[in-house]
């Protein structure tokens, strides 16, 4: 089993037990594999911008949900597996996204996110629900429901 240190050095954080993003740039996600190390999974997950944001949220044809959150915020760790588990999910018939909002603090400002994790659901374009705080998968399965 790895050490904590080598799994620091790694860029992995030392409470990472099944699921952590490795970068906040690199849309990864990191699960034990076989003899205890680490492999590398398939993520369904688009980093977007302040800058590409309108293009990849706004004016996305499939219903879209966004998950603003930052890498120093343990609730948004919690709830960056469920996301992307619903995003194999929901493959083909939603869009799922994430903003950094250190790194992006336009967006974050023009719809007054205060609190991490959000979680905002987009609809031809329109914010159309929000979700503040880690919740199970339970809580946001209704809601990608109801904008399909």
């Amino acid at each position: 089993m790895p050490s904590a240190r080598n799994d620091r050095e790694e860029g992995v954080t030392n409470h990472a037990k099944e699921h952590t993003y490795l970068t906040h740039k690199e849309p990864r996600c990191y699960d034990k594999g076989t003899n205890s190390k680490f492999r590398e999974i398939s993520v369904m997950v688009t980093d977007v911008t302040d800058q590409d944001f309108e293009q990849e949220v706004i004016k996305s044809t499939l219903p879209v949900l966004v998950d603003l959150w930052a890498p120093w915020c343990g609730p948004c760790r919690m709830v960056a597996p469920v996301v992307e588990k619903l995003a194999e999910e929901y493959n083909g018939r939603c869009k799922f996204c994430r903003l950094n909002v250190d790194e992006n603090p336009q967006i974050a400002a023009k719809y007054r996110v205060m609190s991490i994790p959000t979680l905002m659901f987009f609809k031809g374009g329109t914010a159309v629900d929000t979700v503040i705080g880690a919740v199970p998968k339970q809580v946001l399965q209704p809601k990608i429901d109801e904008l399909l």
